[in-house]
């Protein structure tokens, strides 16, 4: 069931100078995305400020890009937090808007162990009808979930159809391609690590990158899949020095700054987060100066 597609996008949340929500620029910007080879837009996760948006601009957000863009590809809404219930009460909601799956990132700070992971999990998949991603990424969430429990959660529910890997090891993703279905998707949660995740089973990305890169990024993948290893290599190669820029420091900073120069909607950031540093913002403009336009 590999339908959701090769390359989804996490979309950046644009802003208004007063810190609203840039409800125009966002359709903007999904547009743009889907339109520029993403298959898909994960729409309120991390990379688009979820902690500091409330969830009836969330749902906004949701039903508005569905109803614009549900026609250029998958849109997948962030509903997962690390309070249960307020999880299930959002994914309830978002089911409602016309999204085509939701994602719910492994509860962080708390920090709950296997059991209660898989009860979390269980409990948000069963509030829905929808396609249901995980999110394991511990270097954020200071928690992680196993592959065993990942295929534990996908027997009881069906409807969890794919895990977005970011722990940064090869092996977690070879270990749940080694125990979940044929069909079960894995993404690879660091653009960085796209092209060696397919070689394990992967069968794409959940991109930072691909706000400035999308095609390119679709195309390694295509690239792999065609059997033509050598061209999906020299691609890597080729956008290696976006893939570190868009890290050079806390993600989303890097990639929202690189949009604005892009000539896109982004406006600022919802603080804690801030702009970028002279030097840092260098880094991101040298990697980010062959794809202006």
């Amino acid at each position: 069931m590999k339908t959701l597609g090769r390359v989804l996008t996490a979309m950046i949340t644009p802003f208004n100078a007063d810190g609203s929500v840039d409800f125009e620029g966002a359709l903007t910007l999904a547009k743009h995305l889907l339109n520029n080879g993403s298959d898909g837009l994960i729409v309120c996760g991390t990379t688009g400020e979820s902690p500091t948006i409330d969830n009836e601009d969330k749902l906004k957000l949701f039903e508005l890009i569905a109803r614009e863009c549900g026609h250029l590809g998958s849109i997948v809404a962030n509903t997962g937090s690390n309070n249960t219930q307020r999880t299930i009460e959002l994914t309830k909601a978002a089911s409602k808007t016309g999204v085509n799956a939701v994602m719910g990132v492994v509860p962080y700070y708390n920090k709950p162990n296997q059991r209660g992971l898989f009860e979390h999990f269980k409990a948000m998949a069963e509030a829905t009808d929808l396609p249901v991603i995980v999110y394991n990424v511990p270097g954020r969430t200071g928690g992680k979930i196993m592959p065993a429990t990942i295929a534990k959660l996908r027997e009881a529910c069906p409807n969890i159809v794919a895990v977005k890997e970011a722990s940064g090891d090869i092996n977690v993703a070879a270990e749940i391609y080694h125990l979940l279905p044929e069909d079960f998707m894995i993404y690879s949660g660091d653009d960085g690590l796209t092209l060696p995740m397919l070689a394990v089973g992967g069968c794409g990305v959940i991109s930072v990158a691909a706000h400035v890169v999308g095609k390119e990024m679709n195309e390694m993948i295509q690239a792999y899949e065609a059997g033509d290893v050598t061209k999906a290599k020299q691609i890597n190669k080729d956008l290696f020095p976006v893939f570190k820029a868009m890290f050079v420091t806390t993600n989303p900073i890097p990639v929202k700054y690189a949009v604005r120069q892009l000539g896109l909607p982004a406006g600022p950031f919802h603080l804690p987060l801030c702009e970028p540093s002279d030097e840092e913002a260098a880094v991101i403009d040298a990697a980010i100066k062959p794809y202006i336009k």
